[in-house]
């Protein structure tokens, strides 16, 4: 007797999956082993980097000096003035005619016999000190004619209980740079730099800087250590910076300079983060961009992680959700050459204008880059004429150069068809498609390429989140449920390893006291940090990879959610196994059985790495990091066939060793 086929609705915490089940037996699942379908770019898999929610300055940045050199809209904006009198002060001196990368200083004024001066700073929502940690402090100073003005360092809690103190007295008449080191008596994920000035005199002051010693590979001045390595641990194939919207700008004038952001540190010129006051609901007024995490710091970043770099630069066009203002094609020039200068600085010999400068900031070899991306969300006629200009002209000069374009902010409607047709014609490379939805439109998307022309452009899935609220809204979690959803896609991305070429969640980073938007896929404070249920779906695809993708079929179909589940498949040459991916998004477990058509002989165990929560509302936090977390077990390999129990609400990966 045939089997019987009922098919229902499953609620899956808040949604409806639709589900045939087999009244007498699971039907098999065939993975065709001999038969790789397309092979996997090793750029499959990457990281997205955006300056929003502190992710740079307060965050990924080490410095833990806020507004160092006074150049925020309100110059003393972080700082408090400590024990003010009549005669003893703080000026802030313009010189924007003769620096205008730097253009502010402070003068201190101490009249002898008065009591000391201070000046104290807040840090990024505090500053994170660690007990016997040692920070190196440093200071632009000069000291003026007649000048004997000493300073007094010091950390301390939010009770004003010293946590760390230090001496420094700069000499020089002349601007010079000053350094002290000392060591913090306790952890205090909110304390506050003082510095007292005493004698009599004045003084000028300028980027005054606090660093803990444990940047990342230990680095003066360098990034923090515990964030670069969760984005090392993800083994990214790709690094896109920086933005994002910060690329574009809320106008043209405050749209992201790359060559203000390279060279001495002093010189960079500091402008408002247009994230500042995006939102009503998360007003940030001191949010800034020192650039002190500039293009040289993004190139070597992705270096040290293993991945590609990918600059995205303005097109001559600012935010069309802001001011959409736009340069006319006529008066490109200057944003066409800073795109031909970038990769010059990247790939250029030392002997280069721009190589040069390169080899002088400590990296004389090149970056070898690859990508550059032109544009960040723009849509419209206007976007696909500036685009068709980079083009020719990056062409000419380097056709290796791979060239990312885009569809604008969603994965569909007239601006999107649009797009694409314009794109199409014009013969595109690589194309940036953005998906911010609830987590339906991800399981119903699983089958988003399966029907996408082989022959046209590649995909670059560059941001995408499942919104458990909407988008934008504040309210936003990242849950299991919309974590499981987002696996469920990347099933489908994966599985058209043929059209998809790049792919990276969105936003990477956030500060717990000073975000802007959420979902994110990195949660931080000044001490801790921690993935979430997101990034380790991120991470067990990028992790588990593979080289070629491998068919994986139920009745001649992939499976994109019969009984629930979604799965691919793929083949790693490297270490000669086959891996598979196999979500259960209903709350029974299922037990599927999965033959390995036409593979070789096996090892008789298999790896298993699951990821799940009973609970799809359930979150990772700072004070539970790895509340949902992959769990490695063994499986019995029988033969050829493959019984992995699938627990409810899981994400499943099957390591299977293939013998020579």
């Amino acid at each position: 007797m045939k089997s019987k086929i009922v098919i229902f609705f499953l609620s899956f915490a808040g949604f409806l999956v639709p589900m045939p089940l087999i009244a007498q037996k699971t039907l098999p699942i065939i993975v065709g082993v001999e038969k790789p379908k397309a092979i996997i770019q090793s750029t499959m898999w990457g990281i997205f980097f955006e300056d929003i929610n502190f992710a740079a300055d307060g965050g990924i940045y080490a410095e833990l000096v806020k507004n160092r050199s006074f150049e925020f809209a309100k110059p003393l904006m972080g700082w408090k003035i400590l024990k003010p009198d009549t005669t003893s002060g703080i000026l802030i001196i313009n010189q924007s005619e003769t620096n205008p990368g730097n253009p502010r200083y402070a003068r201190v004024t101490l009249v002898e016999g008065e009591p000391s001066f201070g000046l104290s700073n807040a840090g990024f929502r505090g500053m994170g000190i660690k007990k016997g940690m040692t920070y190196h402090f440093s200071i632009l100073a000069r000291q003026l004619e007649g000048s004997t003005m000493k300073m007094r360092i010091e950390l301390v809690n939010p009770l004003g209980k010293l946590i760390g103190t230090t001496n420094l007295t700069p000499e020089s008449k002349a601007w010079g740079k000053c350094t002290v080191s000392f060591a913090a008596s306790a952890t205090e994920p909110k304390a506050r730099l003082n510095i007292w000035f005493e004698g009599k005199g004045s003084i000028d002051i300028d980027m005054i800087s606090l660093f803990p010693d444990d940047t990342w590979k230990k680095r003066p001045g360098g990034l923090r250590a515990d964030l670069v390595q969760l984005l090392a641990d993800l083994k990214p194939g790709f690094l896109r910076f920086p933005g994002g919207c910060i690329v574009e700008g809320r106008d043209l004038e405050n749209r992201y300079q790359w060559k203000k952001t390279i060279g001495n540190i002093e010189d960079r010129h500091l402008i408002v983060n247009r994230w500042n006051t995006e939102f009503a609901h998360r007003l940030t007024p001191d949010y800034f961009q020192s650039f002190g995490m500039g293009f040289f710091e993004y190139f070597q970043l992705a270096e040290d992680i293993g991945a590609e770099p990918l600059p995205i630069l303005n097109c001559g066009m600012a935010c069309q959700f802001n001011t959409a203002e736009v340069v006319p094609l006529d008066q490109l020039d200057p944003y066409i050459e800073d795109a031909l200068d970038l990769i010059e600085f990247a790939n250029g010999s030392s002997d280069s204008r721009w190589g040069k400068m390169r080899a002088r900031m400590g990296h004389p070899s090149p970056f070898n880059l690859k990508f550059i991306g032109i544009g960040n969300e723009q849509w419209g006629s206007q976007y696909i004429e500036h685009y068709a200009v980079f083009v020719k002209a990056i062409k000419e000069k380097y056709p290796d150069i791979k060239i990312v374009t885009g569809t604008g902010p969603s994965p569909s409607g007239k601006d999107f068809d649009y797009a694409t047709k314009e794109l199409k014609k014009l013969n595109a490379q690589i194309v940036d498609e953005h998906y911010y939805a609830n987590p339906e439109w991800f399981l119903q998307n699983a089958t988003r390429y399966d029907n996408y022309d082989r022959n046209s452009f590649k995909i670059f899935a560059g941001e995408y989140a499942a919104q458990s609220k909407f988008t934008c809204s504040p309210d936003n979690q990242n849950n299991w449920k919309c974590a499981l959803s987002e696996a469920a896609f990347m099933t489908g991305l994966e599985r058209n390893a043929d059209v998809v070429y790049m792919c990276s969640y969105a936003p990477l980073f956030a500060h717990v006291d000073a975000w802007q938007w959420t979902p994110n896929l990195i949660w931080f404070d000044n001490l801790k940090s921690f993935g979430t249920a997101n990034y380790y779906v991120q991470k067990m695809f990028s992790n588990n990879k593979g080289t070629e993708v491998l068919p994986m079929l139920m009745k001649n179909r992939p499976l994109t959610g019969q009984n629930g589940l979604f799965a691919s498949a793929v083949f790693d040459k490297n270490v000669n196994e086959i891996i598979l991916k196999l979500i259960n998004s209903t709350e029974k477990d299922q037990t599927p059985n999965i033959i390995l058509e036409g593979s070789k002989k096996l090892m008789p165990k298999a790896k298993i790495i699951v990821l799940k929560s009973e609970n799809t509302n359930n979150a990772n936090s700072l004070e539970q990091p790895a509340f949902i977390s992959p769990v490695e077990q063994e499986l019995i390999i029988n033969g050829k066939i493959v019984s992995p129990i699938l627990d409810p609400y899981s994400f499943t990966i099957v390591r299977i060793k293939v013998l020579k």
